[in-house]
């Protein structure tokens, strides 16, 4: 292990998850083991007509499950709701708040995506406003809106509403912000809350993410990228990171928060401790807006930040949990990186993608495959990347292939690659 000098050191100490595959940390992380899909086709709107008609949808679960009063979270966004329920696990699950004397200490700090999404409302408004010519008259356009638009439901839209809504129910007086970098955001985030912690600016922070982009919008956006996958006839075998055939992500949605504390604030009121954040790296590709850089520059430089600031070396990592996506191009520069950073001992780390059961997260995907890693932590077992049948040239890492692996794990490397070359890489390790 490192050695941290006088920095202050960052714990995890609480963690949860709604998840395409449960809505807890121990129900999500058996059926990662056990190797099982939570893609299906697409309820959440009628998908029917469009190329991509599968995802990774929340089943069977309601903010109301945890208590909460469902009329004042009516208008709330579905990503919120998410995160008030992964975020009420995690605070449970970590007891801190009995211990906060000052709540100006305490902050949230979340990668959080765009919230409700009024399809409906901003139709009937066109609908109002276009002249038969289709020109827009936009005075009737305002005035429909402003007969039966919902300020508060409009207001959901904002990205920042659920790190809002999180500092309202924990009373987190504290800083309070929100990143939204693509698919790196709530990696982002748990890395500036660290850092947050380790300036001596809080000495505890709610951080994570939540994201849906299953709506119209959405779907649309990446399907003109080509960026999902359009094997609509097998959903459960579309996930497929780094195989051969692999043809496009799946989308999914979520929520997974952690909570972090200075470890002698933690030691002192005896909190369990699931894990310690050794390293944060953040890079840019600085290169095109949705392609990374060929080299894998910018994932090259975000894993060797994280390990310097881990002070590690590249062969103390026993697990990586890949960003993975399944899209073709992301798999073969994530896996040329990986062989660049790891050197001659490359083919020796197991490289795992979790997108292959669960889905992509995006903003909610660092966040969640931290918490993944934290549990081949303590149990000392790899997830694995299912659907993997077709080896790839030049995709030729250790996958763990469809089944989960029992091996010691005592230090991980989590990597998040976002749309428009953002890259975060954290490495959590056990606390000695």
């Amino acid at each position: 292990m490192s050695e941290h000098g006088s920095r202050r050191r960052v714990v995890i100490t609480g963690i949860g998850v709604i998840n395409p595959l449960g809505n807890d940390v121990e129900t999500v992380w058996n059926q990662l083991k056990e190797g099982n899909s939570g893609v299906g086709y697409t309820t959440i709107f009628d998908a029917s007509r469009f190329p991509t008609k599968i995802s990774a949808e929340i089943k069977n679960w309601d903010i109301t499950d945890t208590g909460e009063d469902g009329e004042l979270w009516k208008n709330r966004g579905r990503h919120t709701r998410f995160a008030g329920g992964a975020a009420k696990q995690a605070m449970a699950s970590s007891g801190v708040l009995d211990a906060i004397d000052d709540p100006r200490r305490f902050g949230v700090y979340m990668g959080s995506g765009e919230g409700n999404q009024d399809f409906l409302s901003f139709a009937t408004m066109m609908a109002a406003g276009l002249g038969e010519e289709g020109n827009l008259d936009i005075v009737k356009f305002m005035n429909k809106g402003l007969e039966f638009l919902d300020p508060a439901f409009e207001l959901e839209q904002e990205p920042n509403m659920p790190v809002g809504h999180m500092a309202a129910m924990f009373n987190a007086q504290g800083p309070n912000a929100n990143c939204l970098t693509a698919c790196a955001a709530s990696s982002q985030a748990i890395g500036e809350a660290t850092e947050i912690i380790r300036r001596g600016e809080a000495d505890v922070m709610l951080s994570g993410g939540t994201h849906s982009m299953i709506h119209p919008f959405g779907v649309t956006g990446f399907n003109l990228l080509t960026a999902l996958s359009t094997n609509n006839d097998n959903p459960q075998g579309a996930s497929r990171p780094f195989d051969g055939l692999r043809d496009g992500f799946v989308l999914g949605e979520g929520s997974a928060m952690v909570v972090l504390e200075e470890y002698e604030f933690a030691k002192q009121r005896g909190a369990h401790i699931y894990g310690e954040i050794l390293g944060y790296g953040s890079t840019a590709d600085a290169y095109r807006i949705t392609d990374i850089h060929p080299e894998g520059r910018g994932a090259i430089a975000c894993m060797n930040m994280a390990i310097s600031d881990a002070k590690l070396n590249p062969q103390d990592i026993h697990y990586v949990n890949a960003h993975g996506t399944s899209t073709k191009v992301n798999d073969r520069v994530e896996t040329r990186s990986c062989r660049e950073f790891f050197g001659a001992n490359a083919m020796n780390v197991p490289v795992s993608s979790t997108k292959s059961m669960m889905g992509h997260l995006i903003a909610a995907a660092g966040a969640t495959e931290l918490i993944v890693c934290l549990m081949a932590i303590r149990d000392n077992v790899l997830p694995p990347t299912i659907n993997y049948e077709n080896p790839d040239p030049d995709c030729d890492l250790d996958y763990i292939p469809n089944e989960a692996r029992e091996k010691e794990c005592n230090i991980a490397l989590n990597n998040s690659f976002g749309f428009g070359g953002q890259n975060i890489t954290l490495v959590v390790g056990q606390c000695a």
